[in-house]
């Protein structure tokens, strides 16, 4: 028996006072009604109704089971209706976890031009570079950076490229000069960004050529922001998102090598959890990211 069909058979015949009313209305045979009456009878385990091939009335027990469907299903009636202006605009709360290098970079200054467009809605940011669980720790969504994304059952809609580059500061190669080849990294103080998932190898192709560099670090970071502070500063040389030091390399503050070799790229997605009944505010948050990121 499907109880809510059950239900709402009941309270058409009650409030129609015939079973062939109530069958024409909800467009179910004379006998699927009777049988729907007949199955809420035994599970509530008393009569509901009277009957006779001319007539029927409402038990004693049927009016005041009456009283009580009619409450509840005028309650789920308006909990839909409550529930209609939320599916069609985006309010409530989002909550979403994101990397605190790409928000500072490349979000944060334009999130509140995405709160102005919804007024309704408030935005939960939290900012870690560690990767979260969005679902046991009750995120609506995440931004992630992955060179390989792994199996998952979570929807990932691809957000931008970052490619990486080799560099450190022009006083730095002045002091300890310029790698030529991969393996002279070895010889060098590397920064280490400690949450990457090639922390501790870096990899490099130069056509058929494969070279992988075992990074041994003096100063490992969980920031790549700390890491581009350590290269300014003319600590070391790291392997670095592009993104990050496009400015620095612009005006000369840091010098990229070994630009004949290709590195990893990091690719950003947006990560939730299903691609079903997907909320708007979920929605209108992944097209305003869409939008960010395809921005030069």
């Amino acid at each position: 028996m499907d109880r809510y069909t059950a239900l709402q058979v009941f309270r058409h015949v009650a409030e129609l006072g015939s079973f062939a009313e109530a069958g024409r209305k909800l467009g179910l045979s004379p006998a699927a009604i009777s049988k729907n009456v007949a199955e809420l009878e035994a599970s509530v385990g008393t009569r509901l109704i009277n009957r006779t091939t001319r007539r029927m009335a409402l038990t004693d027990e049927g009016k005041l089971y009456l009283e009580h469907v009619v409450r509840g299903l005028d309650a789920l009636k308006d909990a839909d209706a409550a529930l209609s202006p939320v599916r069609q605009t985006p309010g409530g709360t989002l909550r979403v976890a994101a990397p605190m290098t790409v928000t500072l970079m490349r979000l944060s200054s334009v999130i509140p031009e995405f709160l102005s467009r919804y007024p309704d809605l408030k935005l939960d940011l939290h900012l870690d570079d560690r990767r979260v669980d969005i679902v046991r720790e009750g995120f609506d969504l995440a931004i992630r950076g992955s060179d390989k994304l792994e199996d998952s059952s979570l929807i990932a809609r691809k957000l931008a490229v970052m490619p990486h580059v080799v560099c450190a500061a022009p006083a730095y190669f002045e002091a300890h000069g310029e790698p030529r080849e991969p393996a002279d990294l070895k010889s060098h103080n590397c920064v280490r960004f400690s949450l990457s998932g090639h922390a501790d190898l870096w990899e490099f192709r130069n056509g058929s050529r494969t070279e992988k560099v075992v990074v041994k670090a003096r100063y490992s970071v969980t920031s790549s922001l700390a890491v581009r502070d350590a290269l300014r500063a003319g600590f070391g040389v790291s392997l670095i998102p592009r993104p990050y030091i496009e400015d620095d390399l612009k005006s000369g503050r840091l010098q990229r090598v070994l630009s004949d070799w290709e590195t990893v790229e990091t690719t950003l997605y947006a990560i939730y959890p299903s691609r079903q009944h997907v909320a708007p505010k979920i929605r209108a948050f992944l097209d305003f990211l869409a939008e960010t990121f395809s921005r030069p």
